[in-house]
């Protein structure tokens, strides 16, 4: 979208110089009358070679840390009676990633021009719909330093979530990129050297030995290939499984399917659901429009469509818990809860519990998978190395028994 430079006058006629974002610049005039401004001149800036790169997730990426460390600090200094810009300039300075500062900066300069702190927190993607309806009724109800307590807590419990899932695939990960990384490098160079013998024989080889020669030569003679190949698909991949409604479908139902991992990853979603769709209720959020943030915050396509029809029955006057009383990826458990808690008026605090128990089920889950990985790599590598043996000693043992 094009960036214009503005020069203009605000309501004390103070001249302010600044930019702003729109499709044309009679759209950008009006945003800037809406925000009580009175245009001097506008022009429309020259793309930098910085701003080329701004659109380009790798140069522009802001990390879960950087955002539990702005919301504590945000929530500190507004409980502290700071005011917000204030709050956010001071933040600035201690914020050290170049992409968050210029987002916490913009989010300043909207403020200070009319614009309300929920609204300047719409114009970046880093913020989820969550974090600004929390903001926007904390605003509405003048309780803005609660709710960015809140946010901040909320905010630091999914890091650490996501922060223990990472941990304990660290170690799996790890041993399965070694044993890649090994087996190709004993096709390239080891296995020519103890298969040279047998080829050179003349012998029938078994199948086995076959097969592990032509994997061998096909790594050594076609490795720039396999590189390229390797490149393409999984670029390819990437795109298809990430930005076709097809590809989410199937990446999203493998997630769900997938075995140890599709247990934890339905807690998680429960989790994200539970969780979300409490704090915005008990905020005061519409149902309706606490459903749309929930289905978008939970991101997965089989539960974001679930919730969408959820919202439809709740136009409809039904309960929020009749389409998950249906459903086979909600537990019979949460739909009845959701029940309960529309029948005595308190669904945010149903929600609640149900948000720590299955954040209790998951880090169980997550401290087990460790021990539970383990002996299945064990396993990996045993077989691997058996087959290895398999393959090239025993033709050796036939071949020296046959002399």
């Amino acid at each position: 979208m094009p960036i214009f430079n503005y020069k203009a006058l605000n309501k004390k006629g103070e001249v302010k110089v600044g930019v702003v974002e729109a499709p044309d610049s009679s759209l950008a005039v009006e945003a800037l009358i809406e925000r009580g401004l009175k245009v001097i001149d506008l022009k429309e800036a020259k793309e930098s070679l910085d701003s080329k790169f701004q659109g380009i997730s790798l140069f522009n990426r802001i990390s879960q840390k950087e955002l539990v460390i702005f919301s504590r600090q945000l929530a500190v200094m507004v409980s502290a009676t700071i005011p917000i810009i204030q709050a956010l300039r001071v933040i600035v300075k201690q914020t050290k990633g170049e992409a968050f500062k210029k987002v916490i900066n913009k989010i300043a300069d909207d403020i200070n021009e009319g614009l309300k702190f929920s609204a300047a927190l719409e114009k970046h993607s880093c913020f989820t719909g969550f974090f600004i309806n929390m903001v926007a009724s904390g605003e509405s109800s003048g309780r803005l330093d609660e709710v960015l307590n809140y946010l901040a807590d909320e905010v630091e419990k999914s890091y650490d979530l996501q922060s223990k899932i990472k941990g304990a695939m660290i170690y799996p990960t790890f041993i399965a990129g070694g044993l890649v990384v090994v087996g190709i490098l004993m096709m390239i160079f080891v296995v020519p050297q103890l298969t040279g013998m047998l080829t050179e024989s003349g012998r029938e080889l078994p199948f086995m030995t076959k097969v592990l020669v032509s994997i061998s030569n096909l790594f050594r003679n076609y490795y720039l290939y396999l590189i390229v190949g390797i490149v393409v698909i999984g670029g390819g991949g990437y795109y298809f499984f990430n930005k076709t409604t097809l590809g989410i479908k199937i990446f999203n139902f493998f997630k769900l399917k997938f075995p140890v991992f599709g247990k934890l990853w339905q807690m998680i979603y429960l989790v994200r659901f539970a969780g979300t769709l409490s704090s915005l209720v008990t905020a005061g959020v519409p149902l309706t429009e606490a459903l749309k943030i929930t289905g978008d915050v939970v991101d997965n396509y089989y539960y974001k469509k679930l919730i969408d029809q959820a919202i439809e029955k709740v136009k409809d006057g039904y309960s929020v818990a009749h389409v998950f009383s249906k459903s086979d990826i909600f537990p019979s458990m949460l739909s009845q809860m959701l029940k309960i808690g529309e029948k005595t008026g308190r669904l945010g605090d149903v929600l609640a519990k149900l948000a720590d128990f299955y954040s209790r089920e998951v880090e169980n889950m997550v401290s087990n998978l460790t021990s539970l990985l383990e002996p299945l790599i064990m396993v990996v590598i045993g077989v691997a190395v058996g087959g290895m043996v398999i393959a090239i000693i025993m033709p050796m043992y036939d071949m020296a028994n046959a002399i």
